[in-house]
């Protein structure tokens, strides 16, 4: 009887892990004009914040049509708690009672509430830059917006004008 609760139990630890071993970002560009679809690919961790000057290396790549970009994303932290409402509640009560001995008992009360809800977390902003390999390179520009979970969303627009838009 206790092998299977024991083999229960380690599965349900290791189902735990389970959202920590989600691979890394991907999503997909589209060309405004055309509608031609693409793939974006990220390295584990490229869209959170980063501190100081290191980590520059190429972190995404962007596949549309032939064309292979790789490039940097960098995300600044500008995700700051927005500040929550103050809940306050006050309360007054007034009444009478009738006591034991059939008289009327005035009462008065006063009551409060003061909480603070927790704050909620605003999206990140950051870019992407990318580039194709070759004599005659192409550019990809991008200014992205991101949430905690490294889901979000872009506007691209490539050394010919062109226009993308970005989810992921």
């Amino acid at each position: 009887m206790k092998r299977p609760l024991l083999l229960l139990g380690l599965a349900a630890a290791l189902a735990s892990c389970a959202p920590a071993l989600v691979g890394p970002p991907t999503g997909r560009i589209v060309n405004t004009s055309n509608g031609q679809e693409g793939t974006v690919s990220f390295v584990a961790g490229s869209l959170q914040p980063r501190s100081g000057a290191g980590r520059l290396e190429n972190n995404v790549t962007i596949q549309i049509g032939e064309q292979t970009y790789v490039g940097r994303t960098v995300i600044i932290d500008t995700a700051s708690p927005v500040p929550s409402p103050f809940d306050l509640g006050l309360q007054f009560n007034f009444g009478n009672t009738w006591n034991g001995t059939g008289d009327r008992d005035p009462y008065y009360g006063v009551g409060g509430t003061a909480r603070t809800p927790a704050p909620r977390l605003v999206s990140r902003t950051g870019n992407l830059i990318a580039r194709t390999d070759g004599n005659a390179s192409r550019t990809l520009t991008c200014t992205l917006t991101v949430d905690a979970q490294e889901h979000g969303y872009g506007e691209c627009t490539d050394s010919g004008g062109v226009r993308y838009a970005l989810q992921f």
